[in-house]
């Protein structure tokens, strides 16, 4: 009987943890929770501004304390992951966002507002690593191929929809909350989220858990808060000294960390982000090619949402409705991703580079030609090919960043790349925001805004270039 019992639990624990479909379902709205609050915020910004008598300076960090607090602890949520077991984190993330966000939604002053986002931020760190670490580790074959396909559409649309859902909420006043439920409304979700995920999310773990590199740690830490609060804070400090001594201290405080982890690694320990894992030219090509387009991303996003609710006169609704057709076309284009790469492969992302600098070119002349009489109408045609061509490249750069990644170091993987994502993100919110903001007083509004969309055009083609230097069909057959 006990050897029967014996054979039963080593045939149990050689059997590998299995992702079904709820439990897909449910680390996805895991990943879209931390984005749609990235970006849910800004068009409530002005309500918040006017309730709680915040500065321009203490908006920014609304912003930026949850941005900055989510890039810098990514890498650490994946190594805890692996470490102490991804479902146990991803539970824990969890928990803490809902817990949170109600913190943000129920925050009575500006400053306690901002340390709640820094929360949210580190809760968000805990919880994301662990969903394509989880995908990695409980999927294979073409059910990995169709997951992570399904979490780049996720991420996707997520940033987009933020900004849509963020409008809607603020109009509709729910309950007399105001800004305060867009915020709020995660509540629900999470607590949602949690009863499916301790149902359905297998636990997964590496196999051989490695120790938390703490000099590493801080050392990343240090090198992403010298450059990310600067840029973010610069602009509306007026860029004071302590702007420029930070901006100056970054590449020593990454040199540092690089020397730190090269050295741990030579000498058979375990550093934070293995230098060893950038030997894997699908990551290392990937990532630069992740930086740009996200950079991109969030610098359209923020742009847009001021030129056409400050310049076009629109509010918070339409504004967010006028980039409903980039949702939808990147929504149903992604989908259909992973079918084109099986045929055409990488050359997906060129096309969809392509199809991107099509869309902003679109963009740029309906503001040149119809300014300020911006809308759904006038944006479609652009929103809709940019969205498409969006969607042929986020999805397909996340496979292909992770492909080769072994299961065992999934959530260092994972939690490198969203670093790299995020802190581009909010890379681009603070250079190409800056951008627009300091030629509207010289320019106008309308001449900004085309200028900036011409500059990320140029990052456009960057990204195109960059994927002529990908293997033609190295997803094609991958697993």
């Amino acid at each position: 009987m006990t050897e029967t019992m014996t054979s039963q639990r080593a045939r149990a624990a050689a059997t590998p943890p299995t992702l079904g479909g709820l439990g897909l379902f449910t680390v996805l709205l895991g990943a879209a929770l931390p984005l749609i609050d990235f970006f849910i915020v800004n068009v409530a910004l002005p309500t918040i501004a006017q309730d709680l008598a915040a500065s321009e300076s203490v908006l920014e960090l609304v912003v930026a304390g949850y941005g900055v607090a989510y890039a810098v602890l990514l890498v650490l949520g994946g190594r805890l992951g692996d470490l102490f077991g991804r479902r146990r984190l991803f539970l824990g993330g969890m928990a803490a966002f809902g817990l949170t966000s109600l913190a943000c939604g129920l925050a009575p002053t500006a400053w306690t507002l901002v340390a709640a986002r820094v929360a949210q931020g580190a809760a968000s760190a805990a919880m994301l690593p662990q969903v394509l670490a989880t995908i990695q580790s409980a999927t294979a074959g073409p059910r990995r191929a169709k997951a992570m396909g399904l979490y780049g559409a996720t991420a996707g649309l997520s940033m987009v929809a933020g900004q849509i859902l963020g409008g809607v909420l603020v109009a509709a006043d729910v309950a007399g909350t105001g800004w305060r439920s867009v915020f709020l409304v995660n509540v629900p979700v999470v607590l949602l989220a949690l009863f499916l995920a301790v149902r359905s999310v297998p636990e997964t773990r590496s196999a051989h858990p490695e120790p938390v590199d703490g000099a590493g740690t801080v050392l990343l830490a240090l090198a992403l808060l010298t450059l990310l609060v600067p840029l973010t804070e610069g602009r509306a400090a007026g860029w004071p000294l302590w702007t420029w001594l930070s901006l100056a201290a970054f590449p020593f405080a990454a040199a540092a960390f690089y020397a730190v982890e090269r050295g741990a690694d030579r000498r058979g320990r375990t550093p934070l982000v293995p230098p060893s894992l950038f030997a894997l030219t699908s990551l290392r090509r990937g990532l630069v090619m992740i930086l740009p387009f996200s950079i991109g991303f969030s610098g359209f996003m923020f742009v847009i949402a001021v030129a056409l609710q400050q310049g076009a006169g629109l509010g918070p609704v339409r504004a967010g409705l006028a980039l409903a057709p980039m949702a939808v076309s990147f929504f149903v284009v992604s989908l259909a991703g992973p079918r084109l790469v099986a045929r055409y492969g990488t050359r997906v992302v060129t096309a969809g580079a392509l199809l991107q600098g099509l869309g902003l070119v679109l963009i740029a002349l309906a503001a040149w030609r119809s300014w300020p009489d911006l809308d759904l109408l006038t944006l479609l045609p652009g929103a809709a090919v940019a969205g498409a061509g969006q969607a042929l490249q986020l999805p397909v750069l996340f496979r292909i960043v992770l492909s080769e990644v072994p299961p065992a170091r999934a959530g260092v993987g994972s939690g490198v790349m969203i670093t790299a994502q995020q802190s581009a993100l909010a890379l681009g919110v603070a250079t190409l925001g800056t951008l627009f903001l300091s030629l509207v007083p010289g320019l106008g509004m309308r001449d900004a805004l085309v200028i900036t969309l011409l500059v990320q055009l140029a990052g456009v083609a960057l990204t195109a270039l960059l994927s002529l230097r990908l293997p033609g069909h190295s997803l094609a057959n991958s697993p």
